[in-house]
């Protein structure tokens, strides 16, 4: 699945500098995360990388796109080329 970030992001640029999709974009109030595009740093980390940056730990798994590893790693794979 795809991540969310919750309302109580504070649009601090953390998640955003760290996401190697590109996937994070500001949307005021609080920063999106584009679930087309966001496949939770499989193949790159063991965590999603914007989890791991997020000092308020606002950002969590999105239960409207739920994806299974498989289709994660063909988003990761289409961003490489």
């Amino acid at each position: 699945m795809s991540l969310l970030i919750t309302k109580d992001c504070v649009c601090c640029d953390a998640c955003r500098e760290e996401c190697p999709d590109n996937a994070i974009y500001e949307n005021s109030p609080i920063y999106v995360i584009d679930p087309d595009l966001c496949s939770e740093c499989v193949n790159d980390f063991s965590e999603p990388a914007c989890i791991v940056a997020c000092p308020y730990e606002c950002i969590i798994p999105d239960p409207d796109n739920v994806e299974s590893i498989e289709e994660l790693r063909l988003k990761n794979k289409r961003r490489e080329h």
